[in-house]
């Protein structure tokens, strides 16, 4: 049987048919990360013997029709996200021997329908990057030409699932992280709406702007993993209790009564690349040929969402990478005479240059005399985002934007400068700096390297996400 190209969906049908066991799946996609991920790198971790065992307890599931879409369905779980006895590294050295005690909230659920983990996939390392060259275990390469990158900080599992590795996966999304390698590699992607999915198990970066959310082949696999991992959860303040209603809202729109708003600071952004946005823009047009209202808008303050994230970012980032000092858990220098060496010693031998960066430049930003002159001011900044995305939605349904402002970029391309890295996130960081949710599906080629069309919804409209990439998808 070939397997090639299949998904969740058809990969349910077949096995509630019997076509093929969760046994056979399985191996199957064992079989595909032994044969490619010595080229791509897009596994960490293998978790074989473990897998196995769980595509049996699926099989009998599925034989006594207890079985839900995602019963036996081969996943991969990005490697901040912990998973009970297994080893988490967060794609740092500091933690390269680090095993989890607990399972992620959002591994409870997977295991409660018997989905299938395989294994867990690089990352840059603690999430901090933009195209997964910063993981202290080598880059991702993008299968679909691996001189370039898969994106970050989700590369892994970006490009498992581009390369047929896995039948989906789990990213997390502080800044762009699940839409913009979603957007490299030509899969589809979602970061949800902050407070739709529990953040509990996963290691914090920014805990204001994280996300853990699903990215698959299809919007349809997407919604299937997202509704499984969804919902409040007790272990994480943060989660919003009873936003089903809110999803009830928009289940009605019809793609002839869609508005859909263009804003007119993503399309003339500096660094846009013409290509990109002409076939974004064929995008929308075919959009408008389905009866779509097509209007352009403004979110004026976007120009200064990247120095307002790069402040709130790094400051997060400094307070939460605090507990790694050598003391309480990971990897602790061997040549520290004293507490304060050890603290320098550990952190300067084990974290990576970048995150080193943003731990200097959050403590600067919080620190005496300057949290009211860079943080403060950052989150005012972050307000008046969230006001404009308030205002833009009352005028329109959904924001189609380009996910990123180029295609995936060669390996060692953008190191050099950092500041050009961060102009890679251009489009992606203000859905995290507002809260709302975000969509990035594929939506044609330059040179055989996928575009990405990013769809902005408002707070807990997945649903409606769902439903326009869909139609997409599906007419297309």
């Amino acid at each position: 049987m070939d397997l090639k190209n299949l998904t969740i969906e058809k990969a349910h049908e077949l096995l509630s048919n019997g076509k093929i066991s969760a046994v056979e799946l399985t191996s199957h996609y064992l079989g595909q990360i032994d044969s490619k991920n010595k080229e791509l790198n897009a596994f960490l971790s293998v978790h074989a013997e473990k897998a196995l065992s769980c595509a049996k307890e699926a099989d009998v599931k599925i034989k006594n029709d207890q079985a839900s879409y995602l019963t036996g369905i081969p996943l991969a779980i990005k490697d901040n996200i912990l998973v009970k006895n297994e080893v988490c590294t967060a794609g740092s050295k500091i933690l390269e021997n680090y095993k989890a005690s607990y399972n992620a909230t959002v591994i409870e659920r997977l295991n409660r329908e018997n989905a299938v983990i395989l294994g867990k996939t690089n990352l840059d390392e603690f999430a901090i990057g933009s195209s997964t060259e910063n993981s202290a275990f080598g880059v991702t390469k993008n299968p679909h030409d691996t001189e370039r990158v898969a994106g970050g900080t989700s590369g892994g599992s970006a490009a498992a699932v581009a390369a047929d590795m896995c039948l989906g996966a789990l990213g997390t999304d502080t800044g762009g992280s699940i839409r913009q390698p979603a957007s490299f590699c030509g899969v589809v992607g979602l970061k949800p709406t902050y407070g739709a999915v529990s953040r509990f198990g996963a290691i914090a970066s920014g805990s204001s702007l994280d996300q853990i959310g699903p990215m698959a082949k299809t919007v349809k696999d997407v919604a299937l993993i997202y509704e499984t991992i969804s919902g409040h959860d007790p272990l994480d303040s943060t989660t919003v209790p009873n936003n089903s209603k809110l999803l009830d809202r928009v289940e009605e729109i019809n793609i002839a009564d869609l508005r859909i708003g263009i804003p007119k600071e993503y399309f003339e952004a500096k660094g846009l690349n013409a290509e990109v946005k002409e076939i974004v823009m064929k995008a929308v047009k075919w959009f408008e040929s389905q009866g779509a209202t097509i209007k352009e808008i403004s979110l004026p303050n976007t120009e200064y969402s990247l120095p307002a994230y790069y402040i709130i970012q790094p400051a997060e980032c400094s307070a939460n990478l605090a507990r790694y000092d050598g003391i309480r858990y990971g990897q602790r220098s061997k040549d520290a005479k004293d507490l304060l060496e050890t603290y320098l010693k550990t952190k300067g031998e084990f974290l990576g240059a970048e995150t080193q960066r943003r731990i200097m430049i959050g403590t600067y930003a919080l620190s005496s005399g300057y949290y009211d002159a860079y943080y403060s001011q950052a989150q005012k900044v972050r307000t008046l985002i969230k006001k404009d995305f308030m205002e833009a939605f009352e005028d329109v349904d959904v924001i189609f934007t380009p996910t990123s402002p180029s295609t995936a970029f060669k390996i060692g391309e953008k190191t050099a400068d950092p500041l050009e890295m961060y102009a890679a996130d251009i489009f992606t960081v203000t859905a995290n700096l507002a809260g709302v949710c975000g969509l990035s599906l594929n939506c044609g080629k330059i040179n055989n390297l996928p575009v990405g069309l990013q769809i902005l919804g408002p707070w807990f409209a997945e649903s409606l996400l769902f439903k326009v990439g869909e139609f997409y998808e599906q007419l297309r």
